[in-house]
């Protein structure tokens, strides 16, 4: 499956953005999709997960309660709504499906 994330941007700290995950190619709705990040320095680390329909998702506790993950396969889409942003939120973010990843697209919270 091809990945297309996008929505990032450069917005001040308590801010909101939402990120979105496109797909095609393969059955993208039967598979659970993963939200990773890297901010400059650091190693990869994840941030959140959404199963096939929707009805679980998991998040990093970094990211718990400011970010919600959500997806509408009739459009092929995951997002992440990311509210309350901080500074250390910064950072490249990708989606990720089996073994398929997006290109990344860029968060800059500034304080």
């Amino acid at each position: 499956v091809q990945l297309q994330a996008s929505g990032g941007g450069s917005v001040q700290a308590g801010d909101s953005l939402r990120l979105s995950c496109a797909a095609s190619g393969r059955a993208f709705s039967t598979y659970a999709v993963h939200w990773f990040r890297q901010a400059p320095g650091k190693e990869r680390e994840f941030v959140s997960s959404i199963n096939w329909n929707g009805d679980s998702t998991y998040y990093a506790v970094s990211v718990k309660g400011r970010f919600t993950t959500s997806r509408d396969n009739a459009k092929n889409t995951v997002y992440l709504q990311m509210n309350s942003l901080k500074p250390e939120d910064t950072a490249v973010y990708y989606c990720a499906s089996g073994r398929d990843w997006g290109q990344g697209t860029q968060v800059t919270v500034s304080s």
